[in-house]
C-alpha cells in the first residue's frame, strides 16, 4: 500500500489479488500449496507517470464466474477448494489459461468474520 500512496493519479477503492497459474493442468489435482505467481493490484483509470517499480496488469476479457467468500481471508482456501474440487467438476464450464482474481472492495476486512470478497 505504500507504493499505491505514491501514485499521482486517481485509483479506485477496489483492490485485486491476481493469480497466474502455469497452465490449466494446475487444477487437475488441486493443492493449495502449489507454487503460482501472485500480484497485488489496484484499479486505475490511467498509467501516466507510473513509478518504475510498478507494472501494468491487464485482465483479459472473457466469461468469469463469481463466488463470494465470506469470513476471514485466512479461510479463503476453503472457498478455493470448493470451487476447484466440487463446483467446477459438477459444472458445464472449463478453465482456460488466463489469470484468476479476487476483488476486495469496501466489504473486505481482511481477517474479520464479516469480511467479504469476490473470487
Amino acid at each position: 500500500m505504500s507504493k499505491v500512496e505514491r501514485l499521482n493519479f486517481p485509483i479506485h477503492v477496489n483492490l485485486y489479488s491476481i493469480e497466474v497459474y502455469n497452465s490449466v493442468t494446475f487444477f487437475k489435482n488441486f493443492d493449495p500449496n502449489k507454487t503460482f505467481e501472485k500480484w497485488a493490484v489496484v484499479e486505475a483509470d490511467n498509467f501516466v507517470n507510473l513509478p518504475d517499480d510498478l507494472q501494468i496488469v491487464v485482465l483479459p476479457a472473457g466469461l468469469y464466474v463469481i463466488f463470494i467468500h465470506k469470513g476471514p481471508a485466512a479461510d479463503g482456501y476453503k472457498t478455493y477448494e470448493f470451487i476447484y474440487k466440487t463446483w467446477l467438476q459438477q459444472s458445464n464450464y472449463f478453465l482456460d489459461n488466463r489469470p484468476h482474481f479476487a476483488l476486495m472492495d469496501e466489504k473486505y476486512k481482511n481477517n474479520a468474520l464479516d469480511s467479504e470478497e469476490e473470487i
